[in-house]
């Protein structure tokens, strides 16, 4: 029964951790005249973070040209990025982009949880 108890225990933690992950209010994404302004903000410090969502803007095929960084007890990341040359100021819109950082964000709490256990 005990098990049963910490199993479930278990999945809520990881419910609570997911939802807060993809609450669509921690990214926020405007389009500018060539780019995009992405807001990240995460309600604690999130050591590697950081990486995945730069990977994911590499993905897409985003250049971050001016970025500021916070990771000390929160995490929140506020980038101006631009196209690559040989994209078509169309190819990515803003949900695209908040798509993919949201989907960085999963990878990365999966990430943690299995290394929790």
């Amino acid at each position: 029964m005990g098990s049963k108890d910490g199993n479930k225990a278990s999945l809520y933690q990881k419910l609570q951790h997911l939802r807060s992950a993809t609450n669509s209010t921690a990214v926020k994404v405007e389009i500018l005249e060539k780019g995009f302004l992405i807001n990240v903000f995460w309600e604690r410090n999130c050591p590697g973070l950081l990486v995945s969502i730069l990977e994911a803007f590499e993905d897409l095929g985003l250049e971050v040209l001016d970025a500021r960084v916070s990771c000390s007890d929160t995490f929140h990341l506020e980038a101006v990025s631009d196209q690559n040359e040989g994209q078509t100021s169309d190819s990515i819109d803003a949900q695209v982009v908040k798509q993919a950082v949201l989907q960085a964000i999963r990878i990365w709490s999966d990430d943690q949880q299995d290394d929790d256990h």
